[in-house]
């Protein structure tokens, strides 16, 4: 028997279904707007009316949106827009003191559906601060995924999947996106309110130097994951912790409807069901974890894809390439594994915990989670056009008091290897922006400013460009990849040594997380303390001791170590162990929080 909740939301889903109904009767007998003839990319949607047949009445509102769309002042806007372009934001606010970006994406995507396509991205700055917006999206219209040079597209909304070989997958959403024509809405924030989200892996750089880099050169691919996995997201949810409103955004494409009111009420349609999971008053609940844990404790123990004396060999053999001039320096990374009962998104939660970063992001992707709490930008490119590098290198511990902070600061600036170190990547930095940046533009904003997070302290350098005319975003992502900070100076002859030392393929670690807006902007940041989840396991095991059956997932967490002429190699191991211990702190706290006994529901 369904409940009273239940049957009340039948009824409003009915009604819906009903003045659309009646609005689309409306439409076929109204004169076509010359904004929305159909073009040569149209593919028509329709909209499924389920009414029924003894469904109430409808409302005044609703009698009078099928009546006349006239009066509705948000349509007129709307069309307004759709002279200008035929990408046009519908949005509604809504109060927010009480939705997290958490329960927000715990709405939108069930616990136990981890292969959808989704993410959640939040801020958190100088270490305490919190970032003013968070972002949320899921379901997705479009997917990209690339291994190598095999591309699959995933239409969603036309059903349609196409699968081929091409040169370089990164142009793929370049040619995807050609004929939009983006128009921004003055009510809206100037941040991301839809597009690309998604991350490129490490061995992206390999289609832009693929004389170089080939991938059959590289480590062994033990994973299979994807190099490339983007999804194309219409529907966003944005938090402003400032404002405590959330922004409801659906992206319509006009390309794909017969008529302007048509592709209005689609739009307004996905709006009210957005809206409608999160403000539901059976959302679900989430487990209020109980932090008992030392935060400060070692966490236990991880296994390595590389021996410790394996790890300090390679160390060696870098340090004998320097001493003959192949490279200045080089980035050597080892990737550790952890078996864990703590859900991926319960692990998520503990990170902002235990390492609260700028960039912290939960990405679910074909293959594998990403649950990352990362510190530095990629690559960034604001809609005007100014792109932004900020290489970070040079790191000390925190200081307990304002007075050791200081110490420490001034300790890590006195430092000449790990400012000689950081000089070498600022010049990266602004080798690699220059390369998209028109004449005379480039600049170096901020040089060798210590910037403090939550555990540690960086140094931290900012280079500027302006985009030159004719380039977009996707020219910058593809010129800052791989980062410096991850592969070493000069670049090609890093990774070349890289794929000569490492064990595995290094997958998502190194690259880029993040989006790319409808309307060019761009937010990357590098995949630095990031773990990978992959969701393809045949040996994982399955708990049946609590009060529900848990899954046994596998964490992977790779860190590295910059490595100099003058590097010591148990200092440098030391340093990639200390550095995946932060990231199996969080992993600790989930399962002491989550897992190890009863968790009241929030």
């Amino acid at each position: 028997m369904q409940s009273t909740a239940s049957l009340q939301r039948l009824g409003v889903q009915e009604r819906v279904a009903r003045a659309v109904h009646h609005c689309r009767q409306h439409i076929r007998s109204a004169p076509r707007s010359s904004a929305a003839q159909p073009s040569s990319r149209q593919h028509r949607h329709v909209v499924a009316s389920a009414a029924a047949k003894d469904a109430p009445p409808l409302t005044d509102f609703e009698q009078a949106l099928g009546a006349d769309l006239g009066c509705d002042k948000e349509f007129e806007r709307f069309k307004a827009a759709a002279q200008q372009g035929n990408l046009v934001p519908l949005y509604e606010r809504m109060m927010a003191d009480q939705l997290t970006p958490v329960l927000a994406y715990r709405c939108l995507v069930k616990e136990d559906d981890r292969e959808a396509p989704s993410f959640l991205f939040e801020s958190v700055t100088n270490g305490t601060q919190q970032g003013r917006y968070s972002f949320v999206g899921a379901s997705p219209v479009l997917e990209i995924v690339a291994r190598g040079q095999q591309v699959h597209v995933m239409d969603h909304q036309r059903a349609t999947r196409d699968s081929k070989v091409v040169a370089d997958p990164m142009q793929v959403p370049v040619d995807l996106s050609a004929g939009w024509r983006p128009v921004r809405s003055d009510g809206l924030p100037a941040v991301f309110t839809g597009g690309w989200v998604g991350y490129t892996g490490y061995d992206t750089v390999r289609y832009v130097y693929s004389g170089k880099l080939p991938f059959d050169e590289a480590p062994e691919d033990d994973r299979d994951l994807a190099d490339i996995h983007l999804a194309l997201y219409n529907d966003v949810v944005v938090f402003d912790h400032a404002t405590k409103l959330a922004y409801v955004i659906a992206w319509v494409h006009l390309d794909d409807y017969g008529s302007v009111e048509e592709a209005y009420l689609a739009g307004k349609r996905r709006l009210a069901a957005t809206a409608s999971k999160l403000t539901n008053q059976n959302a679900p609940q989430l487990l209020n974890g109980r932090v008992s844990l030392s935060l400060s404790k070692r966490p236990r123990t991880a296994t390595s894809n590389m021996s410790k004396e394996e790890f300090l060999g390679a160390v060696q053999q870098t340090k004998e390439y320097i001493q003959s001039g192949d490279v200045f320096q080089l980035v050597l990374s080892q990737r550790f594994e952890r078996r864990t009962f703590a859900d991926p998104f319960e692990i998520y939660r503990s990170l902002r915990v235990v390492n609260p970063s700028p960039y912290m992001a939960y990405l679910q992707a074909r293959g594998c989670i990403l649950v990352a709490s990362s510190p530095e930008i990629l690559c960034r490119v604001g809609e005007d056009g100014r792109v932004t590098n900020r290489p970070l290198a040079g790191t000390r511990r925190r200081g307990k008091t304002p007075e050791q902070d200081q110490q420490l600061e001034e300790e890590l600036l006195a430092d000449e290897k790990e400012c000689a170190e950081h000089v070498m990547l600022v010049d990266l930095g602004r080798n690699d922006v220059g390369k998209v940046s028109a004449s005379g533009s480039v600049k170096v904003e901020k040089l060798m400013e210590v910037e403090r997070y939550s555990h540690v302290m960086h140094i931290s350098s900012t280079v500027t460009g302006s985009l030159k005319p004719g380039l977009t975003s996707w020219d910058a992502l593809r010129a800052a990849l791989p980062a410096g900070t991850v592969s070493g100076a000069p670049k090609v002859r890093a990774m070349q040594i890289i794929d000569e030392l490492e064990v595995n393929r290094r997958g998502p670690y190194g690259g880029g997380i993040g989006h790319v807006s409808f309307t060019g902007g761009m937010d990357m940041a590098l995949a630095l303390r990031t773990m990978v989840i992959p969701t393809a396991h045949n040996d994982t095991l399955y708990s049946y001791q609590g009060s529900k059956p848990r899954r046994e997932w596998v964490v992977h967490l790779q860190a590295g170590a910059g490595l100099v002429a003058d590097s010591v190699p148990e200092s440098e191991y030391e340093e990639t162990v200390n550095k995946s211990a932060a990231l199996g702190r969080a992993i600790d706290l989930a399962e002491q929080a989550f897992v190890g006994g009863d968790a009241g529901a929030a």
